[in-house]
């Protein structure tokens, strides 16, 4: 055999013994640098003790304060606007001036009416006793009668038009809303003015198909404004709506009073408690204890140092707390946080 030819053999097999070794010290460095999850290693967790506590079926629901009334006040005869008598934040009463229309003409027209119907009332008064006296035809004064009750109905006409250019407040309220200014051109329907009454308020409410029956019609609830958490006001329950929304929530609605300073403004939030009067026991844990979906709920429970995985089912969440139905009884000892490696059968420990 060539000397030359067993030398490169010799030394191919080398350089692979070579490789073959600095890859397998490689190997075995990578995975001792890699982290090995101790499955046997007891891990750290919070529980907490299942207690039946009492409960009164309390319901919180989040609702809406609306204006009682409201109205965009518009003209109902056209015109120029001369003055708008009140601004935005206003606080007006009923009849009160808002709006002035400029009228000139029509009180020329109505000053030319004047004289119409002074004129033929003299008239009547003059062929009256002219009639009485058979110096002229009957005719002549009916005509002259006639004539008169056609000039009064345009002169009420008239001072109608010449009232209505005058724009006053329907009823008392606050000015929300200003439309329109000085110099423009006002049209019957056209809005000027918005009027806002909020002595008295309408709070509304979401309420789920399950819960409408914990609400009477004429019973009386305290509502708190989100703004002012220290206070309530009464509201009477004034409607239940007949027809759900596309949550399969029914819309209830409370007649509000205000406060005598009106600090209730329309659009701010609030909300009305709602206590069954029969206290049920029941058992509460907190909503980061759960793992697994809302249809397939489960928890850890700690039996004998291990943890153990067990199926819930609840009915409702009160704040950070479920309210469990089935699968808990007291006593249980429930894990509550350390969760992230928790399996069923852990060896566990608390801290």
């Amino acid at each position: 055999m060539n000397w030359k030819k067993i030398i490169l053999i010799v030394a191919a097999l080398a350089l692979v013994a070579v490789l073959t070794i600095r890859l397998s010290g490689n190997k075995k460095k990578a995975a001792a640098k890699l982290y090995q999850y101790n499955k046997e290693k007891p891990i750290t967790v919070g529980v907490d003790t299942i207690r039946m506590v009492n409960a009164s079926d309390e319901g919180v629901y989040t609702g809406t304060f609306e204006p009682n009334r409201e109205t965009r006040i518009s003209a109902d005869v056209q015109g120029r606007i001369v003055s708008l008598l009140a601004d935005v934040g206003d606080e007006v009463k009923p009849g009160q001036a808002l709006i002035q229309l400029d009228n000139s003409l029509l009180k020329l027209q109505l000053q030319s009416v004047n004289v119409q119907v002074e004129g033929l009332e003299a008239d009547v008064k003059r062929f009256t006793i002219l009639t009485r006296a058979d110096a002229i035809q009957g005719v002549q004064l009916e005509k002259a009668q006639l004539g008169l009750k056609s000039a009064k109905v345009q002169q009420v006409s008239l001072q109608e038009q010449i009232a209505k250019t005058t724009i006053r407040a329907p009823f008392a309220g606050v000015v929300t809303a200003k439309l329109s200014e000085a110099g423009a051109f006002a049209a019957p329907g056209m809005p000027l003015l918005q009027i806002t009454d909020i002595s008295q308020l309408k709070f509304t409410i979401q309420v789920p198909e399950a819960d409408i029956l914990k609400f009477k019609l004429h019973r009386s609830f305290f509502i708190t404004p989100d703004v002012y958490p220290d206070r309530t006001v009464p509201g009477k329950l004034t409607m239940i709506g007949s027809k759900s929304n596309q949550g399969n929530s029914f819309p209830v609605q409370f007649q509000v009073h205000n406060t005598t300073q009106q600090i209730i403004k329309a659009g701010m939030f609030g909300k009305v408690v709602v206590n069954s009067t029969s206290p049920t026991k029941e058992i509460r844990i907190p909503a980061s204890a759960i793992t697994g979906s809302a249809d397939h709920a489960q928890v850890y429970l700690v039996k004998n140092g291990k943890a153990v995985l067990q199926s819930i089912t609840f009915s409702r969440q009160v704040q950070n707390m479920v309210v469990v139905t089935s699968g808990l009884q007291e006593g249980d000892v429930v894990v509550v946080n350390g969760l992230v490696n928790l399996f069923d059968g852990a060896h566990v420990v608390l801290p």
